[in-house]
C-alpha cells in the first residue's frame, strides 16, 4: 500500500495546474473521507438505508 505522502503526491499531480488551494484541499479530504469510508464498510461499521433514512428524518425535526 502507498504510503500516505505518495497518495497526497498523485492525487496533487491528477491536479490540473490552475487548481486553487480550495480545490485541492477539497480533493484531498474526498480522498479522505472515502478511504475511511471504506475501512468502515470492510469493518462493519454500516448500518441499513432504513436506519439513515429514520436518523434523517429526526434531523429534520
Amino acid at each position: 500500500m502507498p504510503s500516505a505522502k505518495e497518495q497526497i503526491a498523485k492525487i496533487l499531480q491528477n491536479q490540473p495546474d490552475d487548481s486553487s488551494y480550495g480545490e485541492i484541499l477539497r480533493e484531498l479530504s474526498f480522498a479522505r473521507m472515502v478511504k475511511r469510508g471504506l475501512a468502515d464498510s470492510d469493518a462493519g461499521r454500516t448500518i441499513s438505508h432504513e436506519e439513515m433514512g429514520r436518523r434523517i428524518k429526526t434531523w429534520q425535526k
